[in-house]
This record gives C-alpha cells, structure tokens and sequence, in this order.
C-alpha cells in the first residue's frame, strides 16, 4: 500500500512545487490537498478539497500532512488575520495529526523564528513552533528556509531585488552570510518529501543551509 498525503497551502509558491513533486513520487498513492480555492490541476492521484479552515477536519486516514500554509501583513491587512494563517490554522492541523496518529508533520516556518523576535512575522512563527512542539507530534520536521525563490501570484518588491543580488553577484552569500542566501520553492519541497519517506520520529529543525544539502533537485 503506497501512502496518503494532505497538502495544506497548495496553491502557494512552496505548496504548489511540492503538489507536483507528491504526484510524481511512486511511494505516495494518493495526494489530497485542502485549499481555499480550486487549483484547476487534474490527476489520478489527486484529490482537492475546497474547505472552510475554520471548520477543518480529517476524514481520510493520512500518513503525511505537510504545512505549507502561510500569509503576508499585506494581504492579510491585520496582525490577527495574519495570525489565523500562519498560526492558528497550523495549530488545528497539527491537532488532528495528533488526534489520528499521522506519523509525519512537515511545516514551513522561516529563518529567525523566535518567540523573543522583536519582529512580529518572526515571533508569531516562533510561537507556531513551541507550541507544535509542545503537542508531541510522532514526528514534528520544521523547515526555515531563507528568502524564497520562485514564481508568485504578486510582485514582491525585496525578494525581487536579493534574487537579483544572488544572481549578480553570488559571492556576497558566502561565509558568515550563507544562511542567507535565497533558496528555490522546488529545493524545499524536495527537501520536505525526502524527509518525509526517509526520517523517523521526533522533533527536527531544518535552517535553509541543511534544506539546501539534504540535495540539490535539477531546475
């Protein structure tokens, strides 16, 4: 029996590169994935649910659920709509994961995550993680990854301009600035499936230059 993934946030810029590395990997069955708004994507693997975050359950036995939910200031307009998002929606999931026994919980946090951030995108992400840890998940894989790269619905003015630095000029994330250095949406969603099938239980803590080496998927 090949296995059952959920995807939560599969329409955004991770979300959507880790839908299609899912459908194309032969250990997954079955990929279902819960969204706000169809995709439009059709496959014989795929099952997409339109839902009401906000009266979220679980009614497939899942092995996976990978997180990949995830908002901004400015579109979510308040500090408490931002937080729905990227805090207490993450929280419900990982509740049920807890709740069915699902053996893997992935989710995207981000670089600087801090409960003592004195930026509030850091710190609300910071509290995501302490408190996923505190559930005990079966297996709890936390990714922070740096500035992401890849296609968007909108125009983001900062990751545009350090995408072109990077490609300009490569040698200033080298050294001490590294960790900084922007990272692919495809290299993290790779990076998520290959620890999904090959790690075990517990809690782990993935920064952007470990995402990066657990190895390079081609462009």
């Amino acid at each position: 029996m090949g296995k059952i993934a959920l995807v939560a946030g599969a329409t955004g810029l991770v979300g959507s590169e880790l839908v299609q590395q899912l459908l194309a990997t032969p250990e997954y069955e079955k990929v279902i994935t819960i969204v706000r708004r169809s995709s439009g994507i059709v496959h014989d693997k795929l099952e997409e649910k339109v839902v009401n975050f906000d009266e979220l359950t679980l009614d497939d036995p899942i092995d996976h659920i990978y997180c990949c939910l995830g908002t901004t200031i400015k579109k979510a307009k308040t500090k408490e709509a931002f937080q729905k998002v990227d805090l207490d929606y993450p929280l419900m999931l990982a509740k049920l994961a807890k709740k069915y026994q699902v053996s893997q919980f992935l989710v995207i946090s981000s670089m600087g995550a801090s409960v003592k951030s004195s930026f509030f995108y850091s710190r609300v992400k910071g509290e995501l993680e302490q408190r996923l840890q505190a559930l005990r998940l079966n297996g709890l894989h936390i990714f922070r990854p740096s500035l992401l790269l890849g296609e968007r619905d909108e125009f983001r003015l900062g990751e545009a301009t350090t995408e072109k630095l990077a490609n300009v000029f490569p040698f200033l994330f080298t050294g001490p600035l590294k960790k900084y250095k922007p990272i692919h949406a495809k290299t993290v969603a790779y990076a998520m499936v290959t620890t999904a099938l090959t790690e075990s239980g517990g809690v782990h803590v993935y920064e952007s230059e470990s995402i990066t080496k657990k190895e390079e998927v081609p462009l």
